[in-house]
This record gives structure tokens, C-alpha cells and sequence, in this order.
């Protein structure tokens, strides 16, 4: 399913406010080298994942990686992201260019070859109406024109309009999204994919959606991340 029709119109006027304002960082109002989002003392101070964390990954995911810890100043920023308030404060640039910076961040550090397609996460469409975006997919779509990448945002459906992961632990999380996930008809994935979500908790929906790629195809998945809690 699409976005709204609004939605697009919302994201040409997060861009050209992103055009016409000074760059400077989102956080301090310093400057900031080149187009990134965070001067390099900003950037340092992002909460750090635990050691050994980002070993972790679900099968059959080969990796995760995530920008930096879901913690501080980054839960404030995913959560501005995530949820846009109505009208014109809509428009947050800063928020947009955090979440960007920190999938980027991530997929810096992706493991093996570049990747042959990047997926999002995609959203039941009753979701998708409700919020008007899907922020795995402004994630996904943003890696891959900055990388140069084959992006589809289609290629998973959301079968099942599952239940808040909130306040689950890993197995009931696991669960609540068995199944819930499958290729669209027809799509035939590539080898190596690189599946997007907005924030690693257990992974248990990046893992569901992570196997409907591989029933699809897919033989090597790393999902990214803008942020993982700790």
C-alpha cells in the first residue's frame, strides 16, 4: 500500500526547509562538517552500545547494526522522528537529518558486500494510514540514494496488523509477529539485502520479516538500524 496522499507533499516541505535553513548541528547549533547532522562533539557524545551487542543477531539475520544506543538525547530524537506533530511543526528538519545520520552510521559499519537491494520494514496498512509514513521506509529510501543503491519499499507486505511490541518480553515479542510478514507476489529477492527498521529492541520483527526474504530468496540479510536499546 501507499503512503497518504498528503505524505509526499509533507516530505517536499521537510526537504526544501532543509535547503533553506543554515547548516548547523541539530543539537548545539554549531557547525557541522559537510552535510552531516551532528558536529564531531555531538556526534561523540551518542550513547554507545553495550560491548558485544552487536554480535548479537536473530537468525536468520547475518548481522545487525544500529547507529548508536536507543538512550539520552537519541530516544528524544527517534521518538521526534517517529511521531511528527500536526501542522507545520511537522516540518523537523533536525529530527529527520538525526535519524538519517544514525542509519548512515550503521550502515557504515555493515559487515561483507554492499548489498544488492535494501528493504524496509513495512507497516500493516491500517498503520500506514493512521501515521502517513512509514519511518522504516524515509530510513531505507534515504540509505539507498545516499549509497547508490536498489531500493523497494514493497517488497515485504505486513499480512497482520500486530499488536504494540511495547511491554513484551523476547518471547512473547516473537509471537506477536510469527507470520506476520511475506514478499509481495511475484517479487524474487536477491542474494544479499539489507532489511531497515527505526529501532532494534530483541529483533524479533526484523527476524520475522528477515525469513519472508528468504522464502523469497534472500541468502544474506543484515538488518540496520537508526538505533538498538541497550
Amino acid at each position: 500500500m501507499r503512503e497518504p496522499w498528503w505524505s509526499p507533499w509533507r516530505e517536499l516541505g521537510c526537504g526544501l526547509l532543509e535547503l533553506l535553513l543554515a547548516p548547523a548541528c541539530a543539537a548545539c547549533g554549531g557547525a557541522v562538517p559537510g552535510t552531516g547532522a551532528l558536529c564531531a562533539v555531538c556526534e561523540g557524545a551518542l550513547p554507545a552500545l553495550p560491548p558485544g551487542l552487536e554480535d548479537r543477531a536473530p537468525a536468520p539475520l547475518a548481522a545487525c547494526r544500529a547507529g548508536a544506543a536507543y538512550a539520552g538525547g537519541v530516544e528524544e530524537w527517534i521518538r521526534r522522528f517517529k511521531y511528527p506533530r500536526r501542522g507545520l511543526a511537522a516540518l523537523d528538519p533536525a529530527a529527520r537529518a538525526v535519524a538519517r545520520a544514525l542509519v548512515l552510521r550503521a550502515a557504515a559499519r555493515a559487515p561483507g558486500p554492499a548489498p544488492e537491494l535494501v528493504v524496509p520494514v513495512p507497516l500493516h496498512p491500517r498503520r500506514l494510514r493512521e501515521r502517513g509514513f512509514n519511518p522504516a521506509a524515509r530510513l531505507a529510501g534515504w540509505l539507498a540514494r545516499e549509497r547508490g543503491l536498489a531500493f523497494d519499499p514493497r517488497a515485504l507486505r505486513r499480512l497482520r496488523d500486530t499488536p504494540s511490541q511495547t511491554g513484551l518480553d523476547r518471547r512473547a515479542r516473537a509471537r506477536n509477529v510469527r507470520g506476520a510478514f511475506a514478499a509481495r507476489p511475484g517479487f524474487r529477492a536477491p542474494r544479499e539485502v539489507w532489511l531497515v527498521d527505526d529501532v532494534l529492541t530483541t529483533g524479533a520483527t526484523l527476524a520475522a520479516a528477515a525469513r519472508a526474504l528468504r522464502r523469497a530468496g534472500a541468502r544474506r540479510i543484515v538488518a540496520l538500524c537508526a538505533a538498538r536499546t541497550p
